[in-house]
């Protein structure tokens, strides 16, 4: 199976940070699915990166302090 290698880096830090996945799942997210419903194995902050370009140490810094239940 072949794989697609991401390099994205994070729009506030900068920093790079490289994902892989199978070529499959990739062009089923490039194609409107949820990218949670296509590669669930990936973590929360590889997802979130690709979804918004912000890093997971970033995401937290944004939203220390938030309540959920706000």
């Amino acid at each position: 199976m072949s794989q697609v290698t991401i390099t994205k880096a994070c729009i506030r830090c900068k920093q790079a940070h490289t994902i892989q996945m199978p070529e499959a799942d990739y062009e089923r997210w490039q194609n409107g699915e949820h990218i949670q419903n296509v590669a669930p194995y990936l973590s929360a902050d590889d997802r979130e990166l690709l979804i918004s370009g912000i890093c997971g140490p970033c995401f937290d810094d944004i939203f220390a302090g938030e309540d959920e239940d706000e």
